[in-house]
């Protein structure tokens, strides 16, 4: 069980995970967005794919702008999974225990 804090301070539980029905709508259409988006960025709102753009920063903006503090997805539409490397990790600067 997951929880959150809404409107006043007012706790939330869910079962669901933050952006899971945006990730799950992005994979549904992924062959679509590649046939059509290829190499942009998408923004999904809930279940609703916005539009695509052509840097995770307009992306991020439009989504700012239109949806304000509710949660939306920024994701690259491509063949290949992102891969994010974190530099300070990798170079020994931090240490990650798993």
């Amino acid at each position: 069980m997951r929880y959150t804090f809404g409107p006043l301070g007012a706790v939330l539980f869910s079962d669901q995970m933050p952006l899971e029905k945006e990730l799950a709508l992005f994979e549904s259409k992924k062959s679509e967005l590649l046939q059509n988006y290829s190499g942009k960025f998408a923004l999904i709102h809930e279940d609703e794919f916005v539009d695509a753009f052509d840097s995770a920063e307009n992306a991020y903006d439009a989504g700012v702008s239109k949806f304000g503090k509710s949660p939306f997805l920024v994701k690259k539409i491509s063949e290949e999974p992102e891969v994010y490397r974190n530099q300070a990790l990798a170079l020994g600067l931090m240490n990650a225990r798993i």
